[in-house]
């Protein structure tokens, strides 16, 4: 993913990670996670997701690298990417999920955002999409990832594209 780091001037180093979130990924169904001063703590007993969550974020969303030992925490080849939308027993065709990362400006309101939509079908390769909002819109309060909010189905690349419009992109 290219952004401009002049037009955005991020190379100022007044920037911070703000706020991540997951919708229909893995285990979650929708799930935030704040951070204070650019740090996250996440707790939980062996085998609560910690590693998994955060490998999801800096290798996948930050990197752009789906090779699965990459995202194991062990190193394993045996779960893809796939996996992660569609479990094997799974009764749905298809899933689409999100990632994305809130950073903020350093005193001030100002916000980007950096996220990636994947989305797999039983027997079938599957899609990836990374996206930028760089307008200040928030995921969750100005901007939402669902077609349906009521019902959370989450939209396509097409339909992702339309709601960002000129005020950022879709890659």
């Amino acid at each position: 993913m290219i952004i401009s780091l002049e037009e955005k001037k991020l190379t100022n180093n007044k920037w911070q990670m703000h706020r991540a979130g997951i919708l229909n990924y893995w285990y979650y169904d929708e799930a935030e996670f704040d951070f204070s001063d650019g740090r996250l703590l996440l707790r939980g007993s062996n085998g609560s997701g910690k590693s998994v969550t955060m490998q999801s974020f800096i290798p996948l969303l930050l990197d752009g690298n789906m090779r699965p030992e990459r995202l194991d925490p062990f190193g394993s080849r045996a779960r893809k990417m796939e996996n992660y939308l569609l479990e094997e027993g799974d009764e749905r065709e298809e899933r689409t999920g999100y990632l994305y990362m809130e950073l903020k400006r350093l005193e001030s309101e100002e916000y980007l955002t950096l996220g990636i939509g994947l989305r797999a079908r039983k027997n079938k390769k599957l899609e990836s999409w990374y996206f930028c909002v760089t307008d200040g819109r928030r995921v969750g309060k100005d901007l939402f990832l669902y077609k349906d909010v009521e019902n959370k189905i989450t939209c396509s690349k097409g339909e992702l594209k339309y709601r960002i419009g000129e005020g950022g992109k879709v890659m």
